[in-house]
């Protein structure tokens, strides 16, 4: 049932004027938007388009003069972009399951809430339990002994591994992948690598040696309200838990390594790599691409700006740029000297003549 201009504002917490039983039959951006749209307004550049336009209803900013616009019904925001997320939640047209398709596959062990919907082709393991009002999509396969809380969405292609356990409410988009095996290998003489982190270099005598695979024995801890983005992956531990705290949204193409620990509500961009055992604190935002080393710490509310390389520990509330990464003021500061480092070149080269050439007065 369509929502009218009263009922979206009374649900984003937002306040309604004009004719507030108009019912919008979608969102959309102004220069889109029709006389039966609601039209997403929110900065001054696009509410003046809905001077001239067919528009009726729109969002706009706080204190914005809605009547002048010409429009017969407006909601007025304080704060845009936490309405957004208010009114894409309200539009969203995706539809729940319907119940168990019959080429799913559940194992008679496992154990799945009240109105848990599974999609086509989707595997369920031994002994895996699913809370209550889930959707399981197409092809999704979750393993044996998962426990997934209530009000899960995963996504078609979605892979749940052995042993993982997730709070409620988690989205998995597709192609997710949570609980793969970490990547620890050794071999039995000590690799390039050993040799060159124990004593800074390469011995002459190493020699190809067998990787030979540590098995994952830990598994991955998810909190409530996570979600995870397309193609990403978290490894499971090697012994203990990988641990992911509540609240935590990962983007696409995002790698989380084997025992990693992330704290409470942080951002992960796109294409983040973290390496084993790295623990990153609370409200912390990765931006895309970017790097942190094994055994790296990351305090709480810290912020890596995008491409940065985290190779050593960040302190609480700071901001990093760079590989390797440092504090922003002080890659601004390198940044301008390296801007100037041609022209350092060619007085210093101007000075060398100079001094070797005394009598050159070219």
């Amino acid at each position: 049932m369509a929502l009218t201009i009263g009922e979206i504002a009374t649900q984003i917490g937002a306040q309604a004027v004009g004719d507030i039983s108009l019912q919008p039959v979608r969102p959309r951006q102004p220069d889109e938007a029709g006389a039966d749209d609601l039209a997403l307004a929110m900065e001054s550049a696009f509410a003046a388009q809905l001077a001239d336009s067919s528009v009726r209803m729109a969002v706009l900013s706080d204190g914005a003069d809605w009547q002048a616009l010409g429009l017969k019904a407006a909601i007025l925001v304080a704060r845009p972009r936490y309405a957004m997320a208010g009114i894409s939640r309200l539009f969203d047209t995706r539809t729940a399951g319907a119940g168990i398709h019959p080429s799913a596959s559940i194992d008679p062990t496992a154990e799945l809430g009240p109105d848990v919907s599974v999609g086509p082709m989707a595997v369920i393991g031994a002994r895996a339990k699913i809370g209550a009002g889930s959707n399981i999509q197409a092809q999704v396969f979750v393993g044996d002994d998962a426990v997934i809380g209530a009000d899960a969405l995963l996504m078609p292609g979605c892979r749940i591994g052995t042993g993982v356990r997730i709070g409620d409410r988690f989205i998995g988009q597709m192609n997710a992948v949570i609980g793969g095996d970490g990547f620890s290998f050794v071999t039995a003489r000590p690799s390039a690598v050993e040799d060159y982190m124990a004593a800074g270099t390469i011995s002459a005598s190493m020699k190809p040696d067998r990787h030979e695979r540590i098995n994952s024995l830990g598994s991955v801890l998810l909190g409530d309200d996570v979600e995870v983005g397309a193609s990403s992956v978290i490894d499971k531990g090697t012994v203990s838990d990988t641990r992911i705290g509540n609240g935590v949204k990962v983007d696409a193409q995002v790698m989380i390594g084997h025992n990693v620990q992330i704290d409470d509500t942080t951002l992960l961009c796109a294409q983040v790599g973290i390496a084993g055992s790295s623990q990153i604190g609370k409200r912390v935002v990765l931006g895309g691409q970017v790097g942190v080393a094994d055994h790296v710490t990351i305090g709480d509310d810290a912020i890596a700006l995008g491409m940065s390389g985290v190779t050593s520990r960040v302190p609480d509330r700071t901001v990093v740029i760079g590989y390797p990464a440092v504090k922003q003021e002080t890659f601004i500061k390198m940044y301008k000297a390296m801007r100037r480092l041609p022209m350092m070149a060619e007085k210093l080269n101007m000075l060398h003549k100079r001094v070797t050439n005394p009598d050159d007065k070219s």
